[in-house]
């Protein structure tokens, strides 16, 4: 049973108002029955400008008083090297937890964070996004009518050299690197269409401060294979394609904010899907986490206890073959 859940509204507080907090904040303005009551950082003056920007009604001193404050869940938007230890923390305390992918810095601390969700009750679910918009569920729609035969090939990457020096992805402490930053939603494509990952293949480079800067992983799953790359020091497009036995669906650029597909055929028929998706797209997967709530469910069925545990340990193969490892790990 969920607990401390208000009949009219789900109210949500904030881990870490940063980028992908904002754009939560954003997103929430699309969710119906759901608002933003609580915020907290490490970094005070950070939290306050990021109340005062988006109608923030309280900005807690700690963690524990964020917690302790008549919230029914909690969006951690720290990065990867805080999930694990927040999400339990706000587990504990009685809240349901919505955490920034990728769900922590490799499997086993996703296993802890799912025990301790169990052991209280309460809901977990990574915030994994591409599979809630719009234009990703008319394609699965589309192929479960209309399908191209059993797929077996995932290929999808993308490599952004845009980001600045001080850009998070850049330091090794806050489990940086391409493979973290960009490798959660290419893994969560391979999983989803071609099952659990049986052996990862990897090549790359890492930087003089430890993070992987480029990687090329090549994937063995259970129903095919995956050609998946990430990047930080070169550029590309981020396009997917996934191949059945009959045809093939590109999924364009930028392919995890989904808006535009084409499915081929074997006979040369095209069949072209476009979805627009509003409010950032944040808010799709943010609507279905309360759905789950207001139902009483513990676990998603898009996203899984045992995806995310998947997907962790997916780049964690990778990481390891290139020797990057993280503080505590």
């Amino acid at each position: 049973m969920t607990a401390n859940v208000s009949d009219a509204t789900i109210r949500f507080g904030i881990i870490g108002p940063g980028r992908a907090g904002a754009r939560f904040a954003e997103g929430l303005c699309g969710v119906p029955g759901a608002t933003l009551t609580g915020v907290w950082s490490r970094n005070g003056d950070r939290a306050r400008s990021y109340a005062e920007r988006f109608s923030v009604p309280f900005v807690a001193q700690s963690l524990e008083e964020l917690l302790a404050s008549p919230i029914d869940a909690v969006y951690v938007a720290t990065h990867p090297d805080s999930h694990a230890e927040l999400a339990c923390a706000a587990l504990k305390a009685g809240k349901h937890v919505l955490c920034e992918k990728p769900a922590a810095l490799n499997g086993a601390q996703v296993r802890r964070i799912v025990e301790t969700a169990t052991e209280h009750g309460r809901l977990f679910m990574e915030a994994m996004k591409p599979p809630f918009f719009p234009l990703y569920q008319r394609l699965r729609a589309h192929l479960a009518a209309d399908p191209i035969g059993p797929v077996g090939y995932v290929r999808a990457g993308h490599c952004d050299s845009s980001r600045a020096p001080d850009y998070p992805l850049h330091f090794t402490e806050l489990g940086g690197g391409g493979i973290m930053g960009i490798g959660p939603y290419e893994a969560f494509l391979a999983l989803d269409w071609l099952g659990p990952l049986i052996h990862v293949q990897t090549m790359g480079r890492v930087s003089a401060a430890g993070v992987d800067t480029f990687a090329l992983f090549q994937t063995e799953h259970r129903n095919g294979m995956a050609q998946l790359h990430t990047g930080l020091d070169l550029l590309s497009r981020g396009d997917a394609l996934i191949c059945g036995t009959t045809g093939y669906v590109t999924i364009h650029e930028n392919w995890w904010n989904p808006v535009h597909a084409t499915v081929v055929y074997g006979s040369g028929r095209k069949v072209e899907l476009e979805v627009p998706y509003e409010h950032g797209g944040f808010n799709y997967e943010t609507e279905h986490f309360c759905d789950l709530i207001c139902q009483g469910k513990l676990e998603s069925t898009e996203i899984s206890h045992a995806l995310s545990i998947g997907m962790a340990e997916l780049l964690e193969c990778a990481r390891a073959a290139l020797g990057v490892r993280f503080p505590g790990e």
